[in-house]
């Protein structure tokens, strides 16, 4: 099984859209054990969103699509709703 997630740290007003097959340790990473990449700059992160898929390939087209710029704006609009 595959999450599509959503992080958004709301110290820096960012959002980070990726997938995984492992979602707990995949976080532990962003928000504590990471040392070197992206999201280690804004850190805590708080995740807000999930989509889970048995097929990698159905995860990865997702992850894609979330990247545009309509799925950004359906992330944000989960966001302001919190």
């Amino acid at each position: 099984m595959f999450t599509v997630y959503v992080l958004y740290s709301a110290n820096y007003k960012k959002i980070y859209i990726g997938f995984t097959s492992d979602l707990s340790q995949r976080l532990l990473s962003h928000n504590e054990l990471g040392k070197k990449g992206w999201t280690i700059k804004f850190r805590p992160w708080q995740l807000v969103h999930t989509e889970t898929f048995q097929e990698k390939a159905d995860a990865m087209k997702r992850e894609k699509e979330l990247k545009t710029a309509t799925g950004r704006n359906f992330i944000w609009s989960i966001i302001k709703a919190m």
